[in-house]
């Protein structure tokens, strides 16, 4: 089998890839990727000389490259976006060119080249922000908040639109807060781990009582193989963790765990629209794909806290120049760096 996976050297990507071609040796891998901030050819540095792996340098917008690389593959597995809420604040266009724009030049190549199969690795945040009860189901009416989130909604309906007109095969998963090795130190836990191993405050929004569905990586990757293997074409998929849990028991959890007590928390002024609380019911997950998450949220936070601690090269790599700069202009003098 042949697949052409986007966005391969980002966090979820590599390390979905690198499942794979342990897990799956009648799989071949090209990994497109144009190594924007959080693309770190690094991430697959252990397979960058896998007889079935293959790394190509570019844009999902580049619709003569994407033609070229769709020839012949049997699935596309799309990855590829901008992912930071935070930073959609600064520069929205971009996250409607990469994740709406280069979904669809995907998608008219997968048309046209016949692939078999499209996968569009999607979001919980589609769906907008809970009360204090329910759960997101697949049927629930997007409403996105932010610019990153209603890019994202874009690209669903996208994807679901070439079902309806041209009959292709697609499928969507849409997965709750992820966490684990390789993450860009933006996120929350990466962001909390790294600056409380370096002494430094660790920047919550608000009263820090904002809940999310927490999902180990590893977990997520096995569900998007789960879909694309099992999944019914037109069809979306939750894959939700379980986890639900306020930001500030994490943040508190993660103090403890790199050695600090809360003395280093620094609450700063909220995000503007931040969603106030995500859970996803995966039951059709389980039911159809099989899927459940195996990775206990407990012993997947230490064992990322033991990763993260275990490679401060490749993370002071990667906290100096742009980052450095993005942080500065984001938490400003609200947070010591």
């Amino acid at each position: 089998m042949k697949l052409l996976v986007t966005g391969g050297c980002g966090f979820i990507g590599s390390n979905f890839i690198r499942w794979l071609l342990h897990s799956r040796p009648d799989v071949s891998v090209t990994n497109l990727d144009l190594l924007t901030y959080a693309g770190n050819p690094e991430n697959l540095s252990d397979v960058e000389d896998h007889p079935r792996y293959r790394f190509v340098k570019g844009s999902i917008c580049d619709s003569t490259l994407v033609d070229e690389l769709s020839e012949g593959v049997d699935g596309i597995l799309h990855f590829a976006a901008e992912s930071h809420v935070d930073r959609s604040l600064y520069g929205p266009l971009e996250f409607v060119k990469t994740n709406v724009e280069g979904t669809t030049v995907l998608l008219e190549a997968a048309r046209r080249k016949k692939v078999r199969r499209f996968l569009l690795v999607s979001t919980d945040e589609v769906y907008g922000s809970l009360p204090e009860t329910g759960v997101f189901v697949e049927t629930t009416p997007l409403a996105a908040s932010s610019a990153y989130s209603a890019s994202k909604a874009a690209a669903d309906l996208m994807t679901l639109a070439y079902r309806r007109t041209f009959g292709m095969d697609v499928v969507i998963t849409r997965g709750s807060n992820n966490y684990g090795p390789y993450q860009y130190p933006e996120k929350f836990v990466p962001l909390f781990i790294s600056n409380a191993l370096e002494g430094k405050e660790c920047p919550l929004y608000g009263d820090g009582k904002n809940v999310r569905d927490w999902l180990h990586v590893l977990d997520h990757g096995k569900g998007i193989w789960a879909a694309f293997e099992k999944g019914k074409a037109g069809e979306a998929y939750n894959l939700g963790g379980g986890n639900e849990r306020m930001n500030i028991e994490v943040a508190r959890v993660l103090l403890k765990a790199c050695g600090r007590d809360e003395s280093l928390l620094k609450y700063v002024a909220d995000r503007p629209g931040h969603d106030r609380r995500y859970a996803l019911d995966a039951s059709k997950a389980h039911a159809d794909l099989g899927w459940k998450p195996e990775v206990p949220f407990e012993k997947g936070l230490m064992d990322t806290v033991a990763w993260y601690r275990e490679h401060g090269p490749w993370v002071a790599r990667i906290k100096s120049g742009e980052y450095r700069n993005y942080y500065e202009k984001h938490y400003g003098k609200a947070v010591r760096t």
